[in-house]
């Protein structure tokens, strides 16, 4: 295994992933921002919260860089579609499982049976984040698939 190819491409994958997953809110293509939601599952605080979910996504998104590393290797074989293709599969995982779940595991969020309280703060994602405008699966599928394809163009078997 090429540890020092992972460390370094799997950290800058993460970086670029998490730059897009919070700027596609900025630029207006969807009202959600995954580093926000996850950062508010540890304060209250917004400002804080951007900058909790932040480092909490490049440290799950740096841990999830081990897994396609550890397929590339057992494929024998890494390569810029390969990772875009764990990078879709990924993505759908997101946003039909994780998003599925975050209701019952975010202290802060509404969910689609209880509805909001005074003290939830989010709107829960629903099925495909939809619930954040159309485009949420589009960000979150194509962010998933750069990430995925810089992996496999840049991390070189060992």
């Amino acid at each position: 295994m090429n540890w020092s190819g992972w460390l370094l491409w799997g950290f800058l994958a993460t970086i670029l992933l998490t730059t897009i997953s919070s700027g596609t809110q900025g630029i207006g293509l969807t009202r959600m921002n995954f580093p926000y939601m996850l950062g508010t599952m540890f304060t209250p605080d917004r400002d804080r919260a951007r900058l909790y979910g932040f480092l909490f996504h490049i440290g799950v998104g740096w841990a999830f860089s081990l897994i396609y590393v550890l397929i590339f290797q057992s494929l024998g074989a890494a390569g810029w579609w390969r990772g875009a293709i764990i990078g879709i599969v990924h993505a759908l995982f997101v946003l039909i499982v994780i998003m599925a779940l975050l209701p019952g595991l975010h202290p802060r969020m509404a969910s689609e049976q209880h509805g909001p309280e005074a003290h939830n703060m989010l709107e829960p994602p629903g099925f495909l984040a939809l619930n954040y405008g159309g485009r949420p699966p589009v960000a979150v599928i194509l962010s998933h698939a750069i990430f995925g394809a810089i992996l496999g163009t840049f991390y070189h078997l060992k």
